[in-house]
């Protein structure tokens, strides 16, 4: 929320690009009693590692030797333990990768906004998927980009015709990146097939750009199939994570815990210690103590084990609100089919907007939910919204469902 005006200075053009986040915002309605939220894509508590948390800090607080490392500066590329584990862990999806190539982020937010201030410069594009993640759009509107559509599973255009685009606004501005979250997008809980993550890897191949693979809830997986990331499709493709081209942003926010904020970057060394030098100007290192009970954490077996209760858990609230929308949501009022993650997608008729709907669920249904233009770069999307299955129980689900329903009919 931007303060009353008084006194200003004079800003920089790049802060009238900068919004507030209508998810955010939407969060405080879980203050208020008696709303039912779908509006923040947040994990449920009831999953935080709360015992294991405590014991791994106060092992990091044990001894002299422990302290002087936990409560220090350190190396801006990360706790060296957690990044090997990375690594490792990179390696079990097929991205052969070293420490070397892993730095720590504050969360994959962070590293969306490192990659904007290190690939973007005012009038290039960025190539995204509509709708697209509302906080990496937030994350590179500060550079001043502009954004062109990419829609990998039934696109005909061009790599010309995108770098033909890039130049018409201003001059001499080119395509710099793609951005996708492949698998259970936010907002839309579409995973993309492989034949379309090929047909991207083309694309932007041809473009000679890189793409950003934000991976936030690949491991949030209920049913069908894994797809090979990017990452490990195009390492496939040029033999080697130094030639790749795709940079991979990983997290442990959705399967630990989001407050410890512990995010990585996958990339070629070169990429990784450009990024390094960002870091250190930004804010030098993440916390070391919290990299350091990351690591306790998910050690010998323990990112699994937290893996398998979160897909345990979300996947019957998943089912709660797709049943409830079959059974209650009237005609002419579609959404998608989620294999995993925390959201599902819903497209109104075309005269209900979702500002109108948010306004009378509130006030009428007590529920809230994302109205969905904030993830569209070009302000459509009115007639959408974003539900969130992550907090409300089954029961609770099915409740606000019947009234958001009600309301349409």
């Amino acid at each position: 929320m931007i303060a009353a005006p008084g006194w200003q200075p004079m800003y920089a053009r790049r802060a009238d690009h900068m919004k507030a986040s209508e998810i955010r915002e939407l969060l405080k309605l879980l203050e208020r009693p008696g709303i039912t939220s779908f509006a923040g894509g947040i994990p449920d508590p009831e999953l935080f590692p709360a015992a294991a948390a405590a014991q791994a800090y106060r092992d990091a607080l044990a001894t002299q030797a422990s302290v002087s490392v936990a409560l220090q500066y350190s190396v801006s590329e990360g706790y060296g333990p957690l990044r090997h584990w990375i690594a490792d862990h990179m390696a079990t999806h097929g991205v052969q990768a070293s420490a070397d190539n892993i730095l720590i982020t504050s969360g994959s937010q962070q590293a969306l906004d490192f990659l904007g201030k290190l690939l973007l410069t005012p009038g290039d594009t960025v190539l995204v998927t509509t709708p697209s993640y509302l906080g990496a759009l937030q994350a590179f509107s500060a550079y001043e980009p502009r954004y062109d559509t990419i829609c990998p599973e039934q696109s005909n255009r061009t790599p010309a015709s995108y770098a033909d685009g890039a130049g018409k606004e201003t001059p001499g501005a080119l395509v710099k990146f793609a951005y996708v979250v492949p698998d259970f997008a936010n907002p839309t809980g579409e995973t993309l097939s492989q034949v379309a993550r090929n047909r991207l890897l083309d694309l932007v191949s041809e473009l000679d750009v890189p793409v950003v693979e934000d991976s936030a809830h690949s491991a949030l997986r209920f049913e069908g199939n894994d797809v090979p990331s990017l990452q490990a499709l195009d390492v496939g493709r040029c033999g080697s994570i130094d030639r790749a081209r795709v940079i991979y942003l990983g997290t442990f926010s959705k399967t630990v815990a989001p407050g410890l904020r512990i995010g990585w970057i996958c990339a070629s060394p070169a990429i990784i210690g450009r990024l390094v030098l960002i870091k250190q100007a930004s804010d030098l290192n993440v916390s070391v103590i919290n990299q350091m009970v990351m690591h306790k954490l998910i050690e010998k077996g323990g990112h699994a084990d937290l893996i398998v209760q979160a897909r345990a858990h979300y996947r019957p609230k998943r089912d709660a609100m797709l049943q409830s929308l079959s059974n209650e949501v009237p005609s002419g009022v579609t959404w998608t089919k989620p294999e995993g993650g925390l959201f599902v997608w819903v497209t109104l008729p075309e005269a209900v907007s979702g500002y109108w709907l948010l306004s009378r669920a509130i006030e009428e249904a007590k529920v809230a939910f994302v109205p969905g233009r904030a993830f569209f770069h070009d302000g459509s999307g009115a007639n959408t919204m974003r539900l969130s299955y992550s907090l409300p129980k089954p029961a609770m689900i099915e409740a606000g469902i019947s009234r958001i329903a009600t309301l349409l009919r």
